[in-house]
This record gives structure tokens, C-alpha cells and sequence, in this order.
């Protein structure tokens, strides 16, 4: 029987107190079994999943009570075996777990893998850590994109999941990133407030520019290092929007080095990047220790081949 069978009529989920605080993909990622994750967000995004009779984003975070309501799906689903994760990989990302205690796990993502798998991709670091541990609740409590490296919270318990994502949305655990921008950056510490409109390309790709209809959106700059050709900062996003940093670096005439979607277009002379230069370096949670994570050897080989040409 194909496995989304079950699926092809109107189907009702109404949130309890275990649930509530989660985002609506992850709540239909664990119930609708047999449904590709692309195949889900494609049913938000064309409005097919409702919530107490709205339209909503994927980051939607749900509330107790909250009345779900996911239109039928009727597909023809091929019936493949998921994507085995290779001991290799999945020891590799055990050895980059940087912090973990009894309700959180926190692991330094490599850049190039996805925080979860799904739009052509076989798997991601959710995914291969599942396989690795063996242990099935594992949840994101936050992305980051796949090109960004760097530190990547996740939940071993529904409370602790809560917790953190609740201090996510008072802006109470800092977070912050070490990017390396085209052109010298002249002011030492700065606070980019640009309001942030996310849309979408003809092909259903997502981008974000500064757009006076876009949401607040502040990131703090603070100048580690300058360069001939390029600057070092630390960057702490004062508020959680899509590409946040990337934008706002760009909307100051300093797009990161390495981006292929944002100011890739501006000129920039020195050594070139094979991936976006942005690395997630630090989280403080109020109630854990500081949590870091160095430059990884790609992003410390390009500051050393800056500083060599700034001499």
C-alpha cells in the first residue's frame, strides 16, 4: 500500500501542552509519515495547511489549542528506502558535538550540510545524528544555513526544547557569528537597523532585501580585524530573520566574502572564498556555560592569506 494513503483526505491535529512552542513543519514532519519534507512545505507554502483557519509561514510556532488542518494529499509516491547515513559521516558529527547535557546537544555544523534534510537533499545533520545516537525525539531549536558553519542548539527533551526556544523569542540567548566582508569596514562597532522583507524568485527560492515593508531587524558589528581587501567581524543578530547578516552586510556596502546570493557582484580583490565566509562562533544561554566554537580551518586559512597581503 503506498504510504501516503492514509493521507489523501482532509486530516485534524489539535496541539496540547507537549507540543506548543514548536514549529508547525517540525510538528507535520513527525506526523505526516510517508510525506517528503519538500512535499510539506510546498502544502504551506500554496496555503493547503491551515491553522485555527489561517494561512501560515513555516516558522509559525504553534499554541495549545491550536486547530490544524492539512488538505488532502493525493500523489503518487515512489517507494524508496531513506538514504543510509555512512558510519564516516555520522561519527564525524558525533565528534563535533562541542557542549551536551541531558536535555541539550550543541554541535559544530561543518559548512556544506543542511540542518535537515529535505528540497533534493538526502539528509541533514538532524537526520544523520538520529542515525548516529539511535535516539528518535532529536529536534532543531534553531537553522542555520548550509553554507554557514558553526554552533547548532538541539533538544534531547521536549521542555528543554521549549525553554530554549522560548529565550530565543525574548532575545535572551546571544548569538554570535564571525564573518568576513569585502572592503575595509571603517566604524569599530555599529548597530545596523534595517527593516527585512523576505520574497520569493520565480523559481520558489528564498531571498530577503531591506525593504521599508520588512520586519525590524538590528545586527550589532563589532571590527576583530581589518584587512587590505577585506574585515573581520563578530556579528550578533539582535534579532532572528532569514539571512539577516548576510543583508544587512550588504545594505552597508560590506557583503560577506564567499556569498553567491548577496553583493556577489561587489568588488572585492583579494583571495577568493570556495564557500560563504560566515561561522556561527558563539551562543550565551542565560543558565549554561558560554558555549564556543573556533574559526574553522577554511575561514583561518583565508584570514592568514588577508593578513599576508596586507603587509
Amino acid at each position: 500500500m503506498n504510504s501516503t494513503q492514509e493521507w489523501q483526505s482532509v486530516t485534524w491535529f489539535e496541539v496540547d501542552e507537549h507540543q506548543a512552542g514548536q514549529r508547525i513543519d517540525n510538528f507535520l514532519f513527525s506526523r505526516l509519515k510517508g510525506v517528503p519534507k519538500s512535499r510539506i512545505y510546498r502544502l504551506i507554502r500554496e496555503g493547503q495547511v491551515r491553522v485555527n483557519k489561517k494561512r501560515i509561514k513555516a516558522e509559525t510556532k504553534l499554541a495549545i489549542g491550536d486547530q490544524i488542518r492539512v488538505a488532502p494529499i493525493r500523489f503518487e509516491q515512489k517507494d524508496e528506502s531513506p538514504v543510509p547515513v555512512s558510519d564516516k559521516v555520522a561519527q564525524g558529527l558525533l565528534s563535533r558535538v562541542v557542549y551536551e547535557d541531558e536535555g541539550l546537544m550543541v554541535v559544530n555544523k561543518p559548512s556544506g550540510i543542511a540542518v535537515h534534510g529535505g528540497s533534493g537533499v538526502a539528509y541533514g545533520l538532524i537526520e544523520a545524528l538520529r542515525a548516529a545516537t539511535g535516539k528518535k525525539y532529536l529536534e532543531l531549536i534553531h537553522r542555520i544555513d548550509r553554507d554557514t558553519s558553526g554552533l547548532v542548539m538541539i533538544s534531547k527533551k521536549r521542555s528543554t526544547l521549549k525553554l530554549l526556544q522560548d529565550l530565543l523569542r525574548e532575545h535572551k540567548i546571544q548569538k554570535t557569528y564571525a564573518a568576513i566582508v569585502k572592503g575595509q569596514v571603517s566604524l569599530d562597532n555599529q548597530l545596523i537597523d534595517q527593516p527585512l522583507l523576505r520574497y520569493e524568485l520565480s523559481n520558489g527560492e528564498r531571498r530577503v532585501r531591506v525593504s521599508k515593508e520588512g520586519k525590524e531587524s538590528k545586527t550589532k558589528w563589532v571590527v576583530a580585524e581589518r584587512f587590505r581587501h577585506a574585515t573581520l567581524v563578530h556579528a550578533s543578530p539582535l534579532s532572528g530573520r532569514t539571512h539577516q547578516i548576510r543583508v544587512h552586510g550588504l545594505s552597508i556596502g560590506h557583503p560577506l566574502v564567499g556569498d553567491d546570493k548577496y553583493g556577489h557582484q561587489t568588488e572585492y580583490k583579494g583571495p577568493e572564498a570556495r564557500r560563504l565566509c560566515l561561522h556561527a562562533m558563539r551562543l550565551e544561554i542565560p543558565g549554561f556555560p558560554v558555549i564556543e566554537a573556533p574559526l574553522p580551518e577554511d575561514m583561518q586559512s583565508l584570514v592568514a592569506q588577508l593578513r599576508a597581503l596586507s603587509k
